[in-house]
């Protein structure tokens, strides 16, 4: 789950000044932590610690409400009520890292990815987003190729791998579906060289990109057996204590 959070940070000063070249500096003084991280940590603290998911999303909104949570996120955690809101935005598949690395065993990571999913994004596109991305963490940190994990995505979830990145680039525009992030971040991986490249070639997309780096690094990491010393030391220096320390706490246990 590092890997994402990484992504996160990297992608944080891209989002709202998208660039199209792989030539970028990749964390500048500027960088910081969004929703997506702090998300993220709350999905592994509630893997941790046994709170409910939905409770631990609004303890962390409380905690860090600037971090650019979206609209209808912003709505459902100041509110009373705790159902789900047919979201088939990408905001699920951002934060679902710690799933694909807490569970020993393919169906129970899908499982557990709808259910941390549909609390919010009950809408199958949502989740859809969140099992791809939890599915593609599990086979690439258990020795599955990156063709076979392309051949899993395609066959399991009907998304289309088969464009390079320097194909999808040109014409990829801001999208914060779920089904218009995930397959170009899946690509993004899949066209990589090694970690940092695979963040490289998320931001390159332009769009919504510390959410497309933020899925594109929690694959990376996994695949490639964990993140150069230099970001994680970068990432631990941007992230509070508290999120630090969870994150820390579920990378001992879990990866």
């Amino acid at each position: 789950m590092l890997g994402a959070i990484a992504g996160d940070i990297a992608g944080s000063i891209y989002e709202w000044h998208n660039v199209k070249s792989k030539d970028i500096p990749l964390f500048t003084e500027k960088c910081f932590f969004t929703d997506d991280s702090v998300l993220t940590v709350a999905l592994a603290d509630t893997i941790l610690s046994g709170t409910p998911y939905a409770e631990n999303l609004k303890n962390f909104y409380q905690l860090y409400p600037s971090a650019g949570y979206g609209g209808s996120f912003h709505k459902w955690a100041q509110s009373a009520n705790s159902e789900p809101y047919n979201s088939w935005g990408n905001g699920a598949a951002m934060r679902i890292s710690p799933a694909g690395w807490a569970f020993d065993d393919l169906d129970t990571v899908l499982s557990k990815a709808e259910e941390f999913t549909a609390v919010t994004h009950n809408h199958p596109e949502g989740i859809k987003g969140g099992q791809a991305t939890a599915a593609a963490i599990f086979l690439a940190r258990t020795g599955r190729t990156k063709e076979e994990i392309r051949r899993y995505i395609e066959t399991q979830f009907d998304y289309d791998l088969s464009r390079h990145v320097d194909e999808i680039r040109p014409s990829y525009t801001y999208d914060v579906s779920s089904q218009g992030t995930v397959p170009q971040a899946v690509c993004a991986f899949l066209d990589a060289t090694n970690f940092e490249d695979a963040l490289r070639n998320a931001i390159s997309l332009g769009g919504d990109s510390d959410t497309i780096a933020c899925i594109t690094g929690g694959i990376a990491e996994s695949f490639y057996g964990g993140v150069p010393s230099w970001i994680e030391e970068k990432v631990y220096s941007i992230l509070d204590a508290r999120l630090g320390t969870i994150t820390k706490l579920f990378a001992a246990k879990y990866c």
